[in-house]
């Protein structure tokens, strides 16, 4: 028992130093953001006002509101900003123990997860937020005169973007799954029916509903998984029959 703790010692050394450092990355980025919290917060606004013209700011209704909203903002900038960082800390924890050639898929799989994540953030964000957008305020009229309140509007897009982002990773974990051997490459095209039901039901768990969004996600969606069943076939694991 005591040799197997001195054993992990040393990774839990390690494990220690790039938890600290994962979280000075988060903590700075975020401090960061927060200096620049009018202007992020003007980026987010603009589809909003793209969208409905007529609208020329946003309100809040309780006196923490818009401090509160402003945190959440610049921790969810700091989180985006940092992320490449954060997957390097975890490709530095694992590449010890690593081959060389194993290192270099590693360093791979570190660039095109951020790529991925990167991809459905701005897809999100140009793409999906403006259309889902222009629906909704398409219910304006005479009658009706919208007043969106700055953190829930804040909040809707922040959960858009997180869930575009972590959705777009589908591909990336495909090929772990297979490039491990936990899964065969044959596996997903013989379940593909089952898993683009899930796709759905991820998309509208994601998006909290709302069926535009549900579409605007799952169609994406189903292209990355296809991608994810090609590219699972060209690097499938060694092992792999």
């Amino acid at each position: 028992m005591l040799s197997a703790l001195e054993h992990f010692r040393p990774h839990q050394h390690e494990l220690r130093k790039r938890v600290i450092r994962s979280i000075a990355a988060i903590t700075i980025a975020t401090i960061v953001a927060y200096l620049f919290k009018d202007r992020i917060a003007a980026f987010c606004m603009q589809p909003l006002f793209n969208a409905a013209p007529t609208i020329e700011k946003l309100v809040y209704t309780k006196l923490t509101e818009a401090f509160t909203s402003y945190i959440k903002l610049s921790l969810l900038a700091g989180l985006f900003f940092s992320f490449p960082y954060l997957l390097y800390q975890v490709w530095m924890f694992i590449s010890p123990g690593l081959l060389k050639s194993e290192k270099k898929v590693a360093g791979q799989i570190v660039f095109w997860a951020t790529i991925l994540f990167l991809g459905g953030a701005c897809f999100s964000f140009f793409i999906a937020l403006p259309k889902i957008l222009t629906f909704f305020m398409s219910y304006t009229g005479s009658q009706l005169h919208p007043m969106p309140k700055f953190g829930l509007y804040l909040t809707f897009v922040g959960r858009m973007i997180l869930a575009f982002a972590l959705a777009f990773e589908i591909p990336f974990l495909m090929v772990m799954a297979t490039r491990t051997g936990l899964i065969k490459p044959k596996y997903f095209s013989r379940k593909r029916t089952w898993f683009y039901l899930a796709i759905i039901v991820l998309s509208f768990l994601l998006t909290t509903g709302d069926i535009t969004a549900t579409v605007l996600l799952a169609f994406p969606l189903f292209l990355l998984y296809e991608s994810g069943i090609f590219i699972s076939k060209i690097f499938p694991h060694k092992n792999t029959e």
